[in-house]
């Protein structure tokens, strides 16, 4: 007999990939999954024709609820904002994309940009493809207003959003390692080597460790960074050694304790053999969700 547990869970992932594409936070995904659970405990479960609808339509009002006060405390972020990174293993669940927690960096900084009514109208049509008869039950809006909600929203996501690609997991590895050693030289060359012309450079530190304030464009003003942070850090004697290949927000990158003790995310945008953009998170508080230790 299937309980109302067991029926949360099977749609336990595709909630929280929701919230999460909503808030940009993994502990506050699983804090609204959580609470969308004990009201799903709380319902008479017999008069729920469509729990997936019903569940969507609770996570999405309290994902919401919750953004009202998101956003004005992001107005005094410090620096560049980046989503907590969503780490796997790499080559895990592959056969299963529904099963991933894939939600690119780029769409993540894309959505940013939305109203909170917007961004829900996205996911849940374009994304989650839900129809907008429930999405309107769910927003509190007529179909035609979430129409135009996730319209406007297309337009400006789909500009930003790069081609999906895909990269073999051993290729994937071979090319992080690569990167990791290039990227930790005094001497640019290796790395110039891995790099677009146009790459682009974010790091979130949030105020909370160094991290650089706005993005860096181009080949030459990103590589001569690595470098700058490579002499320094050899200046000071320490060096980077620990890290782990993994998968960032479905793209390959990895996690390291720089300078021995200060966890870092680094994900990279691969194309064509070349990295297009770099994304490193470094803020602890967006890290609190992982642990990597020294040997």
């Amino acid at each position: 007999m299937t309980t109302p547990d067991d029926i949360f869970e099977t749609h336990r992932r595709f909630l929280t990939r929701l919230a999460y594409r909503m808030l940009g936070s993994v502990s506050d995904a699983e804090d609204i999954v959580q609470e969308a659970w004990l009201r799903w405990r709380d319902v008479a479960k017999g008069e729920i024709e469509a729990p997936r609808a019903y569940l969507a339509r609770t996570v999405t009002r309290l994902c919401l609820d919750q953004m009202k006060s998101a956003r004005s405390k992001r107005e005094f972020y410090v620096g560049a904002w980046l989503p907590e990174p969503l780490v796997e293993e790499i080559g895990a669940a592959e056969a299963d994309v529904d099963t991933q927690l894939d939600a690119p960096i780029a769409l993540m900084l894309a959505l940013e940009r939305l109203s909170p009514l917007e961004r829900a109208a996205f996911l849940l049509h374009d994304i989650f493809e839900l129809d907008f008869a429930e999405i309107a039950r769910t927003i509190d809006r007529s179909e035609s207003a979430c129409r135009q909600l996730a319209k406007r929203a297309r337009e400006h996501v789909r500009i930003d959003m790069p081609p999906r690609n895909t990269i073999d997991p051993a290729e994937a590895k071979r090319f992080v390692e690569a990167f990791f050693k290039a990227a930790h030289k005094a001497d640019t060359s290796d790395l110039q080597t891995l790099l677009a012309q146009d790459v682009a450079f974010h790091s979130d530190g949030g105020g909370k460790v160094l991290a650089t304030l706005n993005p860096l464009y181009g080949l030459d003003k990103v590589s001569r960074f690595f470098a700058g942070i490579a002499r320094k850090v050899a200046s000071l004697g320490k060096s980077t050694t620990v890290y782990k290949p993994v998968l960032i927000n479905g793209m390959p990158g990895y996690l390291s304790l720089e300078r021995g003790d200060t966890l870092q995310a680094t994900a990279l945008d691969i194309r064509d053999g070349r990295v297009h953009a770099i994304y490193i998170v470094r803020n602890p508080d967006k890290l609190r969700h992982i642990t990597l230790a020294a040997d």
